[in-house]
């Protein structure tokens, strides 16, 4: 399976995403972050993803007479490169799209069927904004993005912090 079917599908996206902090987790603690996906469908997905390169095999132990796998998301393999994108179709982008708003919206739902969830403390927002930007704008506002998120990317969990999921979505409304 190639990086954009293994990418393209929502619960994939979503372990992607429970994963997306660099440290080494076990299926029953990504079942703990993903309460909602059943833990057949966890394991079938992981293996996939395994299968495919995202996710490495850090180290087997064994635990109560099982094999508890540790796995590690490799994050340089997950990034679509231009060539992939380019060589999608408007179908693969249409699925790529839902997958991720389906992805989404579980990882709100699971927010929100939290006891604590506190959508006004919280800061939840869902915002849409219509710019009018020319490219040369469009290119220095995406720039200005990814520095202000390159300066938060590599914080680490500690007792302060909660982690948080931000995603964007930009394209035009008009054609050119």
């Amino acid at each position: 399976m190639d990086i954009t079917e293994l990418l393209l599908h929502p619960v994939r996206l979503r372990i992607m995403h429970a994963v997306l902090d660099g440290r080494p987790f076990s299926t029953s603690q990504l079942c703990e972050r993903l309460p909602d996906i059943s833990t057949a469908t966890l394991y079938r997905q992981v293996a996939l993803l395994v299968d495919g390169g995202l996710l490495n095999i850090e180290r087997e132990t064994r635990v109560r007479g099982a094999v508890e796998r540790i796995y590690r998301l490799q994050p340089a393999k997950t990034a679509m490169t231009p060539e992939a994108i380019s060589a999608m179709t408007k179908d693969d982008h249409r699925r790529g799209f839902a997958a991720a708003i389906a992805m989404l919206v579980g990882e709100f739902n699971a927010y929100l069927d939290r006891e604590d969830a506190n959508p006004l403390a919280d800061s939840v927002s869902y915002r849409q904004f219509a710019l009018w930007l020319s490219d040369a704008e469009k290119d220095a506002f995406i720039e200005e993005i990814v520095i202000a998120i390159r300066a938060r990317v590599a914080n680490v969990a500690s007792p302060e912090r909660r982690r948080h999921l931000l995603s964007t979505i930009l394209f035009p409304t008009e054609p050119s």
